[in-house]
């Protein structure tokens, strides 16, 4: 096997079809795909593998409560997965269906090749099993008496099993971990990894089952079927033809250069996986990145809760740029994010429809009324913006790259909106209306048109990866052909020929919502009621959940004692993810204050900031910390940010 510096491998987790869809599953999947687009424009041969998990109890037990058999089941839930990537436009290149034979005979090549190297072995499996989470438990593992994942009730299983021998091969995989420290993103999951299952000794792993037969059969002992994590893991490489009689695939496109899986599966592709792979004698995937949960304000989404959020009613409703837009730059991609109706409508709004819609049309409109509707050539009367606009764009450019290939996804976002902020600030700025009433002002302000359609094409050309559409609209009605879209033509702000003649009247791209009908409209679909019945009376009920603010008078508001501080050390409060101990200079005295903002900035991010104290705050212990104040912090739709204090304000200064 060799390889290939010009491919790229990204994989999804192979979902288990035991429910229809919703907007978690759309997250990973989305994400993945906004990466795997980014590397076409960048020119990488991708190879972007997704599917589904089909085999196990769990699945036997929805066939049988459907009155169904398994195949006839996994099919139509194929079918209907299929059809939610599609409204997605997930690009995929492979869909992989571990009932297929291609899969079938990989991992029958696989098993044997465990038990002619002797790492497994067969044995009598008594512990604890959880059917959703389709895993084993030891007493100890258990979160009072339950799933230490989801939580589920569990029940005593005694069978005969094989076994796979894991202590033989943690040492290499702690070693691994040590010389590869990138290999699992974010850090900390590598952390919980250590700490929490190998340091404590790993124990062997069944990996079949004699209690139920939907599965592949293990060779030579077919009242054995193979367990699911042998059996979903090797989807990985048995959809590149690994074991078959063609493994051109597996030898140009492994190993993988990303595993992308959610949180709760993180134990299984960075430990169990990775053995799997060590026994095999194969290379290891170069990254697994977990990424965080989308959470609702009551929590987990739950159709019991009437939270659950389904893509394919937000791409119906909104459109699928918004909602791909919303997933990818709302939720940080390795922590949790909160979905909510409201910030779902305000992003679009503000961010889709104000910012960047209003900018095209804004554009449009001008080159249209100064310049008979095509581009002009900067006659070198530039203004004394155009510089700054220009060193904005090849900034956005820099740092896009870089944190894009971390996968950063959200910080990518909120750098090429601070690139389309840049720009409708430089309209207002060099005012083209002003420029317009003077003769000897035509150059700047044809610079002034030039620069706008140019901010806008480079801005099309980075929202690529994430919107399928808008990008294409964008060019459209700047008059341009799609090659001027190539990732390639970023090098160079000015890409734009001059006479390129855009569209006569542009169409708004992302239409304006009206707040509370939408908001009222996502509730309902989440809580499965008719949208048309209720809107109104749901638009009420959210006016009515605006609490009466008490109003306080001057004397009282006085009483308050705000001081400028600078914080000089920081450092987490242990057992704790959420308070953070902040040491404070107040220019007459040093203070300690307790923060709950540890979800929100790091503590070397802290040092040398200036904040806003509350300093007559009476002194209290929290998690056994002294907290002599508070610090003031705005925070909207889970999303905090410190109130930020001018910096000429020296330590101690009185807010009034």
């Amino acid at each position: 096997m060799t390889a290939n510096n010009n491919t790229f491998y990204l994989t999804t987790p192979i979902y288990y079809p035991s429910g229809k869809f919703h907007i978690g599953t759309a997250y990973t999947t989305v994400a993945s795909d906004a990466m795997v687009r980014y590397k076409r424009l960048r020119g990488f041969d991708v190879r972007f593998l997704t599917g589904m998990d089909e085999h196990g109890q769990k699945i036997e037990e929805k066939a049988q409560e459907a009155g169904k058999a398994p195949q006839q089941y996994v099919d139509e839930m194929a079918d209907a997965a299929k059809k939610v990537w599609s409204t997605m436009d997930i690009t995929y290149d492979d869909f992989i269906r571990t009932t297929e034979d291609r899969h079938k005979k990989g991992v029958e090549k696989i098993f044997k090749t465990f038990l002619d190297n002797g790492d497994i072995y067969k044995g009598q499996y008594e512990g604890w099993y959880c059917t959703p989470c389709e895993s084993f438990y030891t007493e100890g593992q258990l979160v009072d008496g339950n799933c230490p994942d989801c939580g589920r009730p569990v029940h005593k299983v005694k069978e005969e099993s094989y076994f796979f021998n894991m202590k033989k091969y943690a040492d290499r995989l702690l070693d691994y971990y040590e010389n590869h420290v990138e290999f699992i993103e974010p850090e900390s999951r590598k952390n919980e990894m250590i700490n929490n299952f190998i340091k404590p000794g790993l124990e062997d792993l069944s990996v079949s089952r004699t209690s139920f037969d939907w599965g592949i059969p293990v060779p030579g002992d077919p009242k054995h079927v193979i367990y699911v994590w042998v059996d979903a893991l090797s989807n990985y490489i048995t959809s590149l033809g690994y074991g078959s009689d063609d493994e051109s695939a597996f030898n140009k496109y492994w190993p993988a250069d990303v595993h992308v899986v959610g949180k709760d599966i993180v134990r299984f592709h960075t430990i169990y996986w990775p053995i799997f792979l060590m026994a095999l004698e194969l290379p290891l995937p170069k990254k697994v990145f977990a990424h965080g949960f989308i959470m609702m304000k009551d929590g987990k989404m739950s159709k019991s809760k009437g939270n659950v959020v389904y893509p394919e009613m937000l791409v119906e409703r909104y459109g699928l740029d918004a909602t791909r837009y919303f997933l990818l730059r709302e939720l940080p991609f390795g922590s949790d994010g909160v979905f909510s109706p409201e910030s779902f409508v305000e992003r679009t709004n503000f961010d889709l429809a104000n910012d960047l819609g209003n900018l095209l049309n804004r554009t449009i409109s001008m080159i249209n009324k100064y310049f008979d509707g095509q581009v002009p050539k900067v006659k070198g009367q530039e203004t004394e913006f155009d510089a700054t606009l220009q060193q904005v764009a090849k900034h956005t450019v820099e740092v896009y790259e870089q944190h894009m290939e971390k996968m950063q996804f959200s910080i990518v976002l909120s750098e090429v909106w601070a690139l389309i902020s840049r720009t409708n600030k430089y309209i207002d700025e060099t005012q083209p209306w002003v420029l317009a009433k003077d003769e000897d002002a035509v150059g700047k302000l044809a610079s002034v048109m030039a620069h706008l359609a140019e901010s806008l094409r480079m801005t099309a050309v980075m929202l690529q990866p994430f919107l399928p559409n808008a990008p294409k609209q964008i060019i459209e009605q700047l008059g341009l052909s799609e090659e001027f879209l190539a990732w390639d033509t970023l090098q160079e702000f000015g890409k734009i020929p001059e006479g390129i003649k855009v569209v006569s009247k542009g169409t708004p791209i992302f239409p304006r919502l009206e707040v509370e009908p939408e908001v009222a409209y996502i509730r309902e679909q989440m809580r499965g009621t008719d949208a048309s019945a209720e809107t109104e009376e749901l638009v009420e009920e959210i006016i009515e959940e605006v609490p009466d603010v008490p109003e306080i008078t001057i004397d009282e508001f006085m009483k308050v004692d705000l001081r400028v501080a600078t914080v000089t050390a920081s450092e987490a409060v242990p057992k704790t993810s959420k308070l953070l101990k902040l040491q404070l200079d107040l220019g007459y005295e040093q203070r300690q204050v307790v923060s709950g903002i540890a979800e929100h900035y790091k503590p070397e991010d802290l040092v040398g900031k200036k904040v806003v104290v509350v300093a007559n705050l009476k002194p209290v212990k929290l998690r056994g910390e002294l907290s002599q104040g508070m610090i003031l912090a705005g925070e909207k739709n889970g999303y905090l940010t410190l109130a930020a204090v001018d910096e000429k304000l020296p330590n101690g200064a009185q807010i009034k």
